[in-house]
Parts: C-alpha cells; sequence; structure tokens
C-alpha cells in the first residue's frame, strides 16, 4: 500500500504539471517550448497534430506517407522552433513547416515540383487575390467532409498542392509561389482553376 502511495506522489508532479500546460495560452506554451520544456512541446503536439496530419493527408493522397510525414514535422519543430519569432500566428507558421515536409517528401518520391512547369502557361481567368488567409470551408461550406477530401484527392497534383497550401495551411499566394518556386499569377491561375475542377467533382 505505501509502495502504491509513493508511486502516486512521485507521478504526482508531472501530471500537474501537464494538466498545467493544458490550460496555458499558446504564448506561454511557446515560451516553455524554446527552452526544450518536454511537457511544452507535448502541448503544442496535442494542440496541433490533427491539422498538421490532415494537411499532409491533403498534400501527400497517403495517410501512411501523411504520418510519417507528420511524425518529421514534430522532430524539426523541436529543434526548430527557437527560430519562430512570433511574425505570424503560431499556427500558420506550423502548417508552413509541414508544407515544406510534404513538398521535400514529393521531392523523393521523384514527382516533385516539375510538375508545375508542365502545365498550359497560356492565359486564363485570375480571382483577385485577397491579403488574408481564407478558410477551406468558405469554398465548399455545403458538402460533407468526407466527399471533398475524396475530391481533393483526385485532383492533378500541380492543383491539390497549391490548393491545400492556400486554403488549409493558409499560406498567401506570394508564399506559396515562393515555395513552389513560380510565379504569383501562375499560382493564381492554378488555384482557381482547382476550385472550378474541385466544383465541378463534387456537383456530380
Amino acid at each position: 500500500m505505501d509502495a502504491k502511495r509513493n508511486n502516486a506522489k512521485g507521478s504526482q508532479p508531472h501530471e500537474d504539471k501537464a494538466t498545467q500546460m493544458e490550460g496555458q495560452d499558446l504564448k506561454s506554451v511557446i515560451e516553455s517550448a524554446r527552452g526544450h520544456d518536454a511537457e511544452a512541446l507535448g502541448e503544442i503536439y496535442c494542440r496541433y497534430v490533427r491539422r498538421v496530419l490532415g494537411l499532409c493527408r491533403y498534400m501527400l493522397n497517403s495517410r501512411e506517407s501523411a504520418e510519417d510525414a507528420t511524425s518529421e514535422v514534430f522532430l524539426k519543430l523541436q529543434r526548430s522552433i527557437e527560430s519562430y519569432d512570433g511574425s505570424i500566428p503560431f499556427p500558420r507558421w506550423l502548417l508552413r513547416v509541414a508544407g515544406n515536409q510534404c513538398i521535400d517528401a514529393l521531392r523523393r518520391r521523384q514527382r516533385g515540383l516539375k510538375v508545375f512547369v508542365e502545365g498550359e502557361e497560356g492565359s486564363a481567368v485570375i480571382e483577385a487575390a485577397s491579403s488574408g488567409p481564407s478558410p477551406l470551408g468558405a469554398v465548399i461550406s455545403t458538402q460533407e467532409r468526407a466527399q471533398v477530401r475524396d475530391a481533393i484527392a483526385r485532383l492533378a497534383e500541380n492543383y491539390r498542392m497549391p490548393l491545400v497550401l492556400r486554403y488549409y495551411g493558409e499560406l498567401s499566394y506570394d508564399e506559396i509561389a515562393q515555395e513552389l518556386g513560380l510565379e504569383r499569377n501562375y499560382v493564381a491561375a492554378l488555384i482557381f482553376r482547382a476550385k472550378q475542377e474541385l466544383r465541378r467533382r463534387l456537383a456530380h
């Protein structure tokens, strides 16, 4: 009985600290994580793993690959969180890290970014890009999530990647252009065509 009491007492500080982390605001958790606090890093994982995994699944179109990429993202986070300067919201910064990880994974598949220069460079109707991020739900708010995921997965890779980076990863057109090595107007054209194709698939 005494041993059980001692074990309970021994585990209590760890549990109390974890509970405290859950109640902290994000800024405080990030500050603790900068000091390589394991509890803080674990709290960030708990808060954002679903969003990161979702982004990776959309971009890589494979649950197994997405899980591998998600693991790599949070391993990198332990080493790179000190570089986060607060100039953009942390979730957006983390999803950018995830997006880069997915792009690297696609390059390793030997498909990579060359698909983007194989598209049509001709004229296209390009919608104006807003300065702020837009939620994916604004484009497809009336559709069931599973149906939407399936439709996105069937998009050509050169459409799927910029679309997901924009509406799920919340990157701006300029940021997407920088990440993919493309002209901003071409990114806008790809996203416009991707949304047209997505709506067409969802209408059937």
